[in-house]
Parts: structure tokens; C-alpha cells; sequence
């Protein structure tokens, strides 16, 4: 039988990839074809130079369509691939790829009430004085809905998708054998450790009484802060598929991009969430790891950032905290042997890798930092820091520099660390992380 024609909007590089769309193709499956590996090295070449992707707005739609349907751990790696998608797609397929953030497709009514009535009783409506079956946003685990109860409580609901907990497994090894299959990795790294860490995270996100643990034990941590806002749970309607908590109003935080903001506004919704992520790793040891845009809401009115979903929740062990402390301080003061010690307690350099791959990984490391020696406000909308650290960081992987597996505990931290720097390069904000580092020194 003849091969289907690679589509005309695709510009596929090398003959490797070729065959994954072909495989694909045969397999009914978009997202292997094209895939989540295949996006991203289309993404690259060898050359020092990044592409973008060249897919029509068209099959961006589609592509986004079908991660949509597949919901949970599928829905999650589009998700994380749309965070900063300006860089590697088109300004037209980065836009179709950031919707994936808070738009999976929505459950039918019969399934809400299924889930409900499974949930909190038969009558579940009954304490309901309103209760809108229209989704106000619908991600890769499950959707959130608007309600008022008979005593007049405004409640986001938010409510998991039939089968999603039991599908994470699977999900994951198909991912693990994408990732073997395509190079995710150097040969030298085992991916199992980082898998089992994301199994645990996504079965933990699949359990609504756990999340609602989190998010009160993260709003104890907060406490009054004037600048945020954590919603209360509300413990008679959640159960572990049905999560009540108090209904917060706002826009997602990448929309302060749009003109009707001014510049200052985006600086102090950027500035508070890198204060944030400090107090978190720092003060709290309590680290809220999911990046998506969509789970902070900036309140113009109020100048509040709201935070929302802690599924991702995460306890940071004592001696990780201790060790980032020194690696910030040191990339303050410029200092690459303290960089390079704690890059070899993290697991982030292998003792026996020779010594120019060495120095490559604490440099790197080491440039990271250096918006927190840049004195006054940084400007993440004219840096190129991320092109730099892109570029160092694909040659240091053809090289099979990095070696050796990472804590893994250290997996998540990464996103969200990546995702504070997405978003502040997003918001073209200034920052002056100096000042904000400096009570951590």
C-alpha cells in the first residue's frame, strides 16, 4: 500500500521523522506522527540556529484538537509545549497552541451529572440555587463550573473527567516508549526514575481531596498577603472528583499582554510572581509546579494575583532547598565552582564527565543567573537569554554531556522555574530580581 504524502504545511528535516509521521499516520495517531518529541526537534538543527515549525494554522488546529480529546497526561505535554510557543511555532500556530491551556474538550451534560451524582448523591442538585452547565474552563484533568449554593455561596466547581485517573499509566508508557524511541534523552540517562516522579505528580493531580489539602495548607502559608489571593475549599461538595472552592474572579496573567494594560501593570504582576516563587522555595518549602498561565488570575480592580490548582503541589526536602540557596547565591556573585559543586550534588553533572562538558554544564548553569546580577530591572522582553541558554543547552545534549539522571525531585522545580521565566518574557515585564533575591543571600 502507498504511503500517504507528508502534508504540504510541514517541513520535516530528516528521514527519521519521516517514517514517525508515516507511523503515525498508520496508527490513527497525530500525536505520535507529528508528536510531541517531532514538534520540538523540528524545532532544531545542528547549525546553531532555531526553525520555527512550519505547520499551517490549519493542522495546528487539528493537532490541537485531537491533544484536546485525549485529556489527561497527552493533554498535559501539549500544554506544557504551549507555554512560550512564540520561540518554536509561528505566531499564528502558537496562538491555536496556547488554547490547549484552558480548553480541553468539554464533557456532555449526561456525563457532568454522572460524575456529580457518583460524587455527592443523587440529588446533588438540590443544593444548588444555580448551577451552569456551560464549562467557564475545561483543562487536561477535568473542567470547572460556576454555581451558587441554596445558602449563597459563590463556588467554582471544577469536576474530573470520566477515566482519566485510570488512564495516566497507560499514557505514560506510550510517552516512555516515544521517549526511548526518539532520542528524549541521551542513551546515558534513564528515564524511569523522571517517569515514575511524573506518575506519582499525575495521580496526585487526579485526587481532588489531596489537591484540596494543598491549597489549604499553601493559603495558610500566604496567609494575609495584601497581593494574593487563595481561594477557600469548601469541604461539603468536594470529594476526590469534585473539587468546591470559593469563585475568584480575574484574567488569566498572559493577557496583560493586550493593550488595554499598561506596562506597569504587567512589571508588578511579573514581580509578584517571581516574590512568589521565592517565598515558595525558600520560605515555604512548598512548591506549586504547574506553570500553565491559566492558573493565575491578575484582578486590575484589586491588583491582586489570584493562584489557582494546586494538584501540582509539591514538598521540597530541606537539603534541595539548601543547595539551590547556594547555587543562586553563587550565580549572584558569579562564582562557578560553588555553581559547579552544587550542579554535582543535584545531579545535574556527572563526576566523571571530562572537563570541557563540565565546565559547558556550570557555564550554562551559571548563565542562568544572570538576570539575578543584573542591577535595577531586568528586561525580559528585549533579552535573549533564552536563545542563548537554548543554543548552549542542544549542543551540551549532542555532545551526551548530561550524562547522568537529576534528582528527581528536582524534575518539577524545573518547570516551574522555566515557566516564572516564560511568563516574564511573555509579559515583555522588568523585573529587578536582584532586590528580590537579595533577602534570600
Amino acid at each position: 500500500m502507498a504511503k500517504p504524502p507528508l502534508p504540504s504545511g510541514l517541513a520535516v528535516p530528516s528521514k527519521r521523522l519521516a517514517r514517525l509521521w508515516h507511523l503515525g499516520r498508520a496508527t490513527g495517531d497525530l500525536a505520535a506522527g507529528v508528536g510531541l518529541r517531532g514538534l520540538f526537534e523540528l524545532a532544531l538543527n545542528r547549525d546553531g540556529e532555531m526553525n520555527r515549525i512550519r505547520l499551517s494554522p490549519e493542522r495546528t488546529q487539528r493537532f490541537t484538537d485531537r491533544l484536546a480529546r485525549m485529556r489527561g497526561a497527552a493533554m498535559k505535554m501539549g500544554q506544557l509545549m504551549s507555554l512560550d510557543g512564540s520561540d518554536i511555532f509561528s505566531p499564528e500556530a502558537a496562538g491555536i497552541m496556547a488554547s490547549l491551556r484552558d480548553r480541553a474538550q468539554p464533557m456532555p451534560l449526561g456525563q457532568v451529572n454522572q460524575v456529580l451524582s457518583g460524587e455527592l448523591g443523587a440529588d446533588w442538585d438540590k443544593r444548588f440555587h444555580r448551577f451552569n452547565f456551560t464549562p467557564i474552563a475545561a483543562a487536561s484533568i477535568g473542567q470547572v463550573h460556576e454555581a451558587e449554593t441554596r445558602d449563597g455561596r459563590h463556588l467554582a466547581i471544577k469536576i474530573q473527567f470520566p477515566g482519566v485517573r485510570e488512564s495516566i499509566d497507560s499514557d505514560l508508557d506510550n510517552f516512555a516508549f516515544l521517549g526511548q524511541t526518539l532520542g528524549l534523552a541521551p542513551k546515558s540517562v534513564n528515564l524511569e526514575p523522571i517517569l515514575t516522579v511524573a506518575r506519582r505528580q499525575l495521580h496526585q493531580e487526579a485526587d481532588y481531596l489531596a489537591e484540596a489539602d494543598a491549597l489549604e495548607a499553601y493559603g495558610a502559608l500566604v496567609g494575609d498577603d495584601p497581593d494574593l489571593l487563595v481561594p477557600k475549599v469548601h469541604r461539603d461538595l468536594s470529594s476526590t472528583r469534585v473539587l468546591a472552592m470559593d469563585f475568584a474572579t480575574g484574567i488569566p496573567v498572559d493577557q496583560l499582554t493586550g493593550p488595554a494594560f499598561r506596562q506597569v501593570e504587567r512589571d508588578r504582576a511579573a514581580t509578584l510572581l517571581v516574590r512568589l516563587l521565592l517565598r515558595e522555595l525558600f520560605d515555604f518549602a512548598l512548591v506549586q509546579t504547574d506553570p500553565n498561565y491559566s492558573n493565575f488570575l491578575y484582578q486590575a480592580e484589586t491588583r491582586k494575583l489570584v493562584l489557582l490548582d494546586f494538584g501540582a503541589t509539591e514538598r521540597i526536602a530541606p537539603t534541595l532547598v539548601g543547595y539551590y540557596r547556594q547555587m543562586m547565591q553563587a550565580s549572584v556573585i558569579g562564582d562557578t565552582d560553588v555553581v559547579r559543586q552544587c550542579a554535582l550534588a543535584l545531579g545535574y553533572l556527572d563526576p566523571d564527565a571530562a572537563p570541557e562538558q563540565a565546565a559547558g554544564i556550570a557555564e550554562l548553569i551559571a548563565l542562568t543567573g544572570e538576570p539575578l546580577r543584573h542591577a535595577g530591572l531586568y528586561d525580559f522582553g528585549a533579552s535573549d537569554l533564552f536563545e542563548r541558554i537554548f543554543v548552549g543547552g542542544r549542543e551540551l545534549f549532542y555532545e551526551d554531556a548530561f550524562g547522568r539522571n537529576p534528582d528527581p525531585a528536582t524534575f518539577f522545580l524545573h518547570r516551574k522555574f522555566v515557566g516564572t521565566f516564560m511568563l516574564c518574557r511573555r509579559l515583555r515585564a522588568r523585573v529587578d530580581l536582584n532586590e528580590l533575591t537579595a533577602a534570600y543571600g
